[in-house]
């Protein structure tokens, strides 16, 4: 079959792939956006924190975004998953899980993150729910009411004060040892934070509404919500296959440009970032597909010399 070949191939479909879509679309790129519709914020039931798209589903969020997309031809969309890249610079080659072969000049990998096993009982049940990640998309629904928080050492001494601002009926339970000083403890204790270390043996709820948590000491927690830290891997091996180089987070290294180690390979969105938000991974889709069509143009042009 012979490959199809493109200006820009994007591996992922989500906030940063599709702004990246546009914006290259509409500068009459020729681009493949290879996504096997199976974005981590499915579970989530509305996505928060989007201006003009506040409160709208992860999967209607898609449907616009494809039908806006579309007014572009150049633009095609591939329900397929990519599972193998080789080539270098100005001539990628990019196989699917079901045999499809492309060909293109530029790579971004929109990849996202995705969860590892969620290894407390019962948290499954209740993740996009009434168990989230990110105050910033969740936590005014979660106002005032008593909540349960899952972390501990650094990352619980930012997120208690943070998490603070919209509710100040929380506990935290660190699921084992909590990795705390002294004098994060006490801090703990001035703010009324009430801390257990105990394992947590299961996670109560009623059609994905947290009730309680219970520990394996006996104790009961009882709140309407939960705020956890997951355990996150980059949403596609591909990156670090390639020689991607990957951060101690689990997230690819890009510079200022969304540029990798690799010539004529970018990456925007949550797989270069920590700042998790549909909102900030589009804005890096859309910077980063300014910089490829600048480079691509770059490119054609010093050729005409």
């Amino acid at each position: 079959m012979e490959k199809q070949l493109f200006d820009v191939a994007i591996i992922g479909g989500g906030p940063a792939g599709l702004n990246a879509a546009l914006v290259l679309g509409r500068a009459r790129k020729k681009v493949a956006v290879i996504d096997e519709g199976r974005p981590r914020n499915a579970v989530t039931r509305e996505a928060h924190g989007f201006l003009t798209r506040d409160g709208i589903s992860p999967s209607e969020f898609r449907r616009i975004a494809k039908e806006e997309i579309s007014a572009y031809p150049s633009v095609s969309f591939i329900a397929e998953t990519a599972v193998s890249i080789a080539g270098t610079d100005g001539q990628f080659q990019i196989k699917t899980a079901q045999g499809q072969t492309f060909a293109s000049k530029k790579v971004l990998f929109a990849v996202g993150m995705k969860d590892r096993p969620l290894n407390i009982p019962g948290l499954a049940e209740v993740y996009g729910k009434s168990a989230f990640v990110c105050p910033y998309c969740d936590g005014w629904e979660l106002r005032d009411q008593p909540l349960v928080i899952i972390t501990k050492g650094a990352e619980l001494m930012h997120f208690a004060p943070l998490i603070s601002g919209w509710t100040n009926r929380f506990s935290v339970c660190t699921n084992g040892p909590d990795e705390l000083t002294d004098a994060e403890r006490e801090e703990l204790q001035r703010n009324q934070v009430p801390l257990f270390d105990s394992p947590i043996r299961h996670i109560d709820s009623s059609d994905g509404i947290v009730r309680q948590v219970m520990l394996e000491d006996g104790t009961i927690v009882p709140c309407t919500g939960i705020f956890f830290k997951p355990d996150l891997v980059t949403g596609s091996d591909l990156p670090q296959t390639i020689g991607c180089e990957i951060t101690e987070w689990g997230a690819i290294v890009v510079d200022e440009f969304g540029k990798t180690n690799i010539p004529g390979v970018y990456s925007a969105g949550d797989a270069a970032s920590r700042m998790h938000q549909a909102i900030a991974a589009a804005s890096m889709g859309a910077f980063a597909a300014a910089v490829i069509n600048n480079e691509l143009n770059t490119e054609a042009w010093g050729r005409k010399g």
